[in-house]
């Protein structure tokens, strides 16, 4: 029986290597397509420092020091170049032949099992290598989904700025920038308009974290309900 379950792991183990290993190629072969389409649909979006110390805080704490994959208290199992690799090689540009099936079939198997395949955190090693950091995070505050308005998408911090507050994005106080960046991980649970006591109740909570008056307690502590 012993001998049975050695066998089961290693094949198990063999086949896993395998599917990561053909998920490297595909994604290294078909980035330069992907990425340059995702470049394209963005645009620039400058954020002050104090302001960008906030985001990072709460969404990516060692972004600019990683490769791609990291786990921070309160960050989740996601990085902000694993979210962007998700939405550039599954959710982006179609592609056409072989490499649209494949990306296809690696988008079926990240819907049914997003717990638990790392075939997205391949895909951040391989955008990590050929996205440089400030496009990374150009691309997150240009292309996020921030909610809706009068029946329309709200992309963008720039945007959101402007929908919620009627403001430009350099303009926000603190306060008003940990709004938005209080809806990036629900956009709608965490709406301002739709529901302000929650969202304000998060603002705050971000806001006492950025102020280091609070820490997520563990990997897994999104809403840092405890602050």
């Amino acid at each position: 029986m012993f001998k049975s379950l050695k066998i089961a792991l290693i094949s198990v183990c063999g086949f896993l290597l395998l599917y990561l290993g053909a998920i490297w190629v595909w994604a290294s072969f078909s980035s330069p397509v992907l990425i340059r389409e995702a470049l394209l649909t963005s645009r620039a979006v400058i954020l002050l420092p104090e302001q960008q110390s906030v985001l990072l805080k709460i969404e990516d704490p060692v972004f600019f020091e990683h490769y791609g994959l990291n786990l921070s208290n309160g960050q989740g199992l996601t990085t902000i170049t694993s979210a962007l690799a998700r939405d550039v090689f599954l959710y982006g540009h179609r592609l056409d032949g072989v490499s649209g099936v494949m990306q296809s079939f690696y988008r079926a198997v990240f819907d049914c099992c997003k717990t638990m395949d790392i075939g997205r955190d391949v895909m951040a090693l391989v955008l990590n290598r050929q996205v440089t950091k400030h496009e990374q995070l150009n691309l997150l505050l240009s292309t996020s989904y921030l909610g809706r308005k009068d029946g329309k998408s709200v992309i963008g911090f720039d945007r959101a700025a402007m929908v919620y507050y009627n403001k430009s994005l350099g303009d926000l106080s603190l306060q008003e920038f940990s709004g938005v960046v209080a809806m990036v991980a629900a956009p709608t649970y965490y709406h301002p308009i739709n529901n302000p006591e929650i969202h304000a109740q998060r603002t705050a909570r971000i806001i006492n974290i950025a102020n280091g008056l609070c820490e997520p307690n563990g990997l897994l502590d999104l809403t840092y309900e405890h602050c």
